[in-house]
């Protein structure tokens, strides 16, 4: 399974890489042409970048999202539950302990 998520991710990379190298490429060809000045080119760039970071973002926020409802339907404790209990325990052992003195 890990083999096959490093696959799809490398799969990912390659066609990004390819998808901006032919991006590239493209924006060169309009600035030689004179379509495009040098500036737009950069400014389409980063349009482009921005676009991908926000998507990302959304992904991140989606599968957050999806992790935490797994987490919820199965019954999973969550750190701050574990560090309720710990804390309910130390007092209890803290009370128990001044019970015996």
């Amino acid at each position: 399974m890990a083999d096959l998520l490093r696959k799809g991710f490398l799969l990912g990379v390659g066609a990004a890489l390819a998808g901006k190298e032919k991006l590239d490429a493209k924006l060169k060809e309009l600035v030689a042409k004179g379509e495009i000045t040098p500036q737009q080119a950069k400014d389409l760039i980063q349009r482009f970048v921005d676009k991908g970071e926000a998507k990302s973002n959304e992904w991140n926020e989606k599968n957050q999202e999806h992790m935490q409802k797994k987490v919820n339907d199965l019954g999973l404790a969550t750190k701050a539950d574990v560090d309720s209990l710990k804390q309910r325990i130390s007092h209890l052992e803290l009370r128990l302990q001044n019970s015996e003195d």
